[in-house]
């Protein structure tokens, strides 16, 4: 059952959970209801449950001056876990920032309406969709400015399966430079980005690709999708976001690879119920809620992605494969020279 208000007031919290020690508790409770679970699900929470634990492994350390003797466990390595995914979440920023063309970028949020939510949750497969269209609908838009020089912006795309409240709900995450380089111009600053055409676009974009993949099965949704939503998708593209070089790094750090749920958030659990909040997107109002064990593994474990699938992709003058030309080659870093070579 699922509690739900508003917080009056700051939380207050004495006691802090970890997210491994809950799922260490009653996880195998909850496999022996014989729920069907991915076998990314089954590898990364056995992952976490034993992350940290000596018996799995560990370094042994001696010192030749004093005579003492350290083991040191090793991690698991996941992303689900919360302790290793915050390793992980610096040494990927750290990574991608070096990288990064210093000039301005914008954060793009590409998301889409909850009619189709089902459709990537039963077929993950599709999720590979959302950054085909989205980096399709960038690519046409700055093709379009000007035919002949063909612009390409740099941009990396990262895509979260879950809202605030930790529910299903894929969206892209895009940081784009405000400016390209083109087939003659070295680089061109583009501050400006329509909101009406990316919306458009990217509604039609995404509900063409659907189309083509489920077949004509799902042509009636999808008419009624551009009736429904007139004005296209929702995109979020608020201009100067990311004015300078250091919040554009700042941004990395925060939705590159991050965990479903910050284990801060948690307020409450006594073995049968977890309580937690999250800031309601709608009007950042704090809201907690109590839910069962059970609904919280639930909600959580859905968010881990299955093997081998890239959750963070580089598109235009960020991809690897893209050939610069010698002259904005020259405009680079040593470090980005290395990395394009």
């Amino acid at each position: 059952m699922i509690f739900c208000y508003n917080i009056i007031g700051d939380v207050m919290n004495s006691k802090s959970f970890k997210i491994k020690d809950i799922f260490s508790d009653r996880w195998d409770d909850f496999v022996a209801l014989g729920y069907p679970l991915r076998p990314a699900i089954l590898h990364n929470v056995s992952k976490i449950i034993n992350c940290g634990d000596p018996s799995m492994g560990h370094a042994l350390y001696f010192c030749d001056h004093c005579g003492k003797i350290k083991h040191v466990p090793f991690t698991c390595k996941s992303r689900f876990c919360n302790s290793c995914g915050a390793k992980y979440i610096q040494d990927r920023a750290a990574s991608i920032s070096s990288k990064l063309i210093q000039c301005e970028h914008r954060h793009i949020v590409f998301t889409i309406p909850k009619e189709l939510r089902p459709f990537f949750r039963k077929d993950r497969s599709l999720l590979h969709l959302l950054f085909h269209a989205s980096a399709a609908t960038i690519h046409a838009w700055f093709y379009s400015i000007n035919k002949s020089e063909s612009f390409k912006p740099g941009f990396i795309s990262t895509l979260h399966t879950f809202g605030r409240d930790l529910k299903w709900n894929p969206h892209i995450h895009m940081l784009i430079t405000e400016g390209a380089s083109g087939n003659k111009t070295v680089w061109r600053k583009i501050p400006h980005i329509p909101f009406t055409m990316l919306r458009k676009r990217w509604q039609t974009t995404l509900l063409d690709l659907l189309h083509r993949y489920l077949g004509d099965s799902f042509y009636k949704l999808k008419t009624s999708l551009f009736k429904t939503y007139p004005s296209g998708f929702y995109v979020y593209a608020k201009s100067n976001m990311l004015s300078n070089f250091v919040d554009s790094i700042k941004y990395i750090i925060r939705y590159t690879g991050r965990p479903a749920m910050a284990q801060s958030r948690i307020l409450d659990y006594d073995g049968e119920f977890v309580t937690f909040f999250y800031n309601r997107h709608e009007d950042n109002e704090k809201v907690i809620e109590k839910i069962h064990v059970f609904d919280f593994f639930k909600r959580l474990i859905v968010h881990i992605p299955d093997e081998q699938f890239k959750m963070i992709r580089y598109y235009g003058l960020y991809a690897k494969k893209y050939k610069h030309s010698s002259k904005l080659f020259l405009l680079m870093t040593a470090s980005k020279r290395k990395f394009f070579k």
